[in-house]
């Protein structure tokens, strides 16, 4: 009795270490990447950036989130409170779920699970609901408007989404994503997929940022027309939930793409990795260019109309992807994958 009180309470204290240590990462990474992308958004337009508080500006993200912290809570009187105030957990909690499936490195995965591809895209897709309650409940119609754009943008675009995965669970035949990484020790899945990959790439990053609702395709919280869109009506740090996980949200994207295509945690040298930090680091490095990437979209397209969105995802993404999983699927049968 003594040893199975002993095996169970050292069960839940591994547990809640695992989770205190993915609210940490989940915390700072949020904080670093709204640094990163204030100083990225100063380099495309040719200003500093943030470089007053703390050393490079890094203690600024801080000094906002302390500030929203102080903020006071505030919503309308008619707003449906209940749902009001669920709704920031919903997408908070859901990014969360994403980040405890993403393989940092060999040893550092909190949950590898034989359809780990499928659940990922299954958990993301339920952080809309948190858009669509907030925005319906508060009671606002520029928030309900967002709200709707957001429903409609993320029904489409995770057609593509699912899509330029399966074009690659195609190649790898596996959905679990430690098995994902271990195929591409003879060449990144995006060399090994020849042409079908390259497209499955350039669609999955294109459709992965209109998931996250990052401009060109932010009409979901278009300022200049909806104030702030869905979360118009939230403050403090019921706000700064939203905020977060939007940046945490495009980690998720970019991981998603790392470990699809282009080796997870493997290096780019052909080199196995035996420490566990050297593939968080690989990792994360690769992990952070694919982020930079999506953040020079933001800083370098014009916002699209609602229209223009959907019309790319229904009459040119969407019938691409579906050439391009038969095309990858002839590939296979002809046995063409490049093998290094």
């Amino acid at each position: 009795m003594t040893d199975l009180f002993t095996t169970y309470t050292g069960s839940v204290l591994q547990m809640l270490l695992i989770a205190a240590g993915y609210l940490g990462f989940f915390a700072i990474a949020g904080l670093l990447l709204v640094w990163l992308e204030r100083r990225v958004a100063a380099f495309f337009q040719l200003r500093l950036g943030p470089n007053r508080v703390g050393p490079f500006g890094l203690m600024q993200t801080i000094a906002d989130a302390l500030k929203l912290l102080s903020k006071e809570l505030t919503g309308t009187d008619k707003a449906d409170k209940f749902l009001y105030n669920l709704a920031p957990y919903f997408v908070i909690i859901t990014a969360l779920i994403a980040l405890a499936v993403l393989p940092f490195s060999q040893q550092i995965q909190a949950f590898d699970i034989n359809i780990g591809l499928f659940f990922l895209t299954a958990v993301s897709s339920v952080g809309v609901i948190g858009i669509l309650l907030g925005g319906w409940s508060s009671n606002n119609k520029y928030a309900l408007i967002g709200a709707m754009r957001s429903g409609v943008q993320t029904v489409s675009y995770e057609l593509s989404v699912g899509l330029s995965l399966l074009t690659m669970v195609l190649l790898t035949g596996s959905l679990q994503l430690s098995e994902i990484i271990e195929v591409q020790k003879d060449g990144w899945l995006i060399v090994q997929g020849h042409v079908p990959a390259l497209i499955a790439f350039l669609i999955f990053m294109i459709a992965g940022t209109a998931e996250t609702n990052r401009a060109p395709f932010d009409l979901v919280e278009a300022e200049s027309e909806l104030g702030a869109g869905f979360h118009t009506e939230y403050s403090g740090m019921k706000f700064a939930y939203f905020f977060l996980a939007e940046f945490i949200n495009m980690f998720i994207i970019a991981a998603i793409a790392v470990v699809v295509f282009f080796g997870g945690w493997l290096s780019p040298f052909g080199i196995t990795e035996s420490l566990p930090w050297l593939g968080a680091f690989w990792f994360l490095g690769k992990t952070l260019v694919i982020i930079f990437l999506m953040m020079w979209f933001r800083w370098t397209f014009p916002r699209l109309r609602v229209d223009q969105i959907l019309t790319l995802e229904w009459k040119y993404l969407l019938p691409i992807n579906l050439f391009n999983i038969v095309f990858m699927a002839v590939i296979i049968w002809l046995n063409l994958e490049i093998k290094f």
